[in-house]
């Protein structure tokens, strides 16, 4: 009995392989899109966020068509100063990159909550297209009021936060050289015992 049950594990161990291997090699492309805002204040009152996208095809197959949109820019609040809020590339090859950047100005201000970008393509074996989204940015806080800083008030705040840790390491520091060096005394005794 013992025998058949495991020749029937057996079989179906194989079958499983067979079948994850088929799956396992089936070709398709993987796009994983990453989106990235930086902002940069200017002295003319106005903001400016640079939008970087970097597109990663992390599948095993070619990406045709590949498209990314991103409508997430109202143009109420922003203006485009350099580049396009989409692009596209004819194809995108088995782990290759791709990058994007445009550059936004604002003078609205205010909390903008980005989203995704699309990212569409094409995949020879399907007919229709398929989609990715990037990662969503944090949110940002446009034209924020910036609180100066205060030297005074950091120094205050790091010294505060390390100012124990400093006085422990220094107080270890002065007993290893204390015992390390010796004192004037005891070279002066040996000193003497030498002459003698």
């Amino acid at each position: 009995m013992a025998i058949p049950l495991a020749k029937l594990l057996i079989s179906a161990v194989a079958v499983f392989m067979l079948v994850s291997a088929s799956f396992a090699t089936s070709e398709m492309p993987f796009l994983v899109v990453h989106k990235k805002a930086t902002q940069t204040r200017l002295k003319s009152g106005a903001e400016r966020v640079l939008v970087s996208y970097d597109i990663y095809n992390q599948g095993s197959a070619t990406a045709y068509d590949v498209t990314l949109v991103d409508k997430s820019w109202i143009k109420k609040t922003f203006d485009v100063v350099s580049g396009n809020t989409s692009r596209s590339w004819e194809r995108l090859d088995a782990g290759g990159i791709v990058s994007h950047s445009f550059e936004l100005e604002s003078k609205v201000k205010g909390p903008f909550y980005g989203a995704p970008a699309v990212v569409t393509f094409r995949i020879p074996t399907k007919t229709a297209l398929q989609q990715a989204y990037s990662n969503p940015i944090l949110p940002l806080d446009i034209l924020a009021d910036i609180p100066p800083t205060d030297l005074l008030a950091v120094a205050k705040r790091i010294l505060a936060k390390y100012g124990s840790l400093v006085s422990v390491i220094s107080m270890v520091v002065l007993f290893i050289y204390l015992v390390a060096t010796p004192s004037k005394s005891n070279a002066a005794k040996a000193g003497s015992k030498k002459k003698r």
